[in-house]
């Protein structure tokens, strides 16, 4: 992961280890970007797309500690709805190229401030979110304009573990990332 010049490492990490709330673009970060239209078998389109196994798991993680997680997507798609359904997501909100309306609204919900939220996106509907909330994140395939508006950039790419990568990084500045690898017998 690379750090914004503009980004002071320890600030960055207090604020990690602050996070309650994980929200991320859809297509280009959970997903490679790639929509793939296929036959229906009833004489129309659907729509497909690849999710990465690994941000799913680490998603579950989150669940475990009670940080929410939750998608703002400028498109609708089934495909997206049955994964957040598979991976616990608290917010699913899509068809909105609009993304502060339902900032506003998943923050009266989930009464978490916006300085303890973390936004991964990849495209400018996402820079205004970016301003808005305490910690961002940019995948690697994201837009230059993003990428400079965002705290710190992925190694990976959406739908290759960018996801993934964040979460990590939040686990281990909350001191809950060794717990996880001791449950899983990596580490004794």
């Amino acid at each position: 992961m690379q750090l914004n010049p503009r980004v002071n490492r320890e600030e960055f990490e207090k604020k990690a280890a602050n996070v309650k709330l994980l929200l991320m673009d859809v297509d280009g970060v959970l997903t490679n970007g790639k929509l793939y239209l296929v036959p229906d078998g009833q004489g129309g389109m659907a729509e497909t797309k690849g999710f990465d196994s690994q941000d799913g798991i680490a998603l579950r993680w989150l669940s475990w500690y009670d940080i929410k997680t939750g998608v703002i997507s400028g498109r609708n798609s089934p495909a997206t709805a049955e994964r957040a359904r598979q991976v616990g997501m608290s917010y699913v909100f899509q068809g909105h190229i609009e993304k502060i309306p339902i900032l506003e609204k998943i923050l009266a919900d989930s009464r978490i401030n916006e300085q303890e939220v973390a936004y991964v996106g990849d495209d400018l509907t996402d820079a205004i979110i970016m301003r808005r909330v305490g910690l961002t994140f940019a995948s690697a395939n994201a837009r230059r304009e993003v990428k400079e508006v965002a705290m710190a950039t992925t190694d990976a790419s959406g739908g290759s573990g960018a996801v993934r990568e964040v979460i990590e990084l939040l686990l281990q500045t909350k001191g809950i990332w060794n717990e996880l690898l001791k449950k899983y017998g990596v580490i004794e």
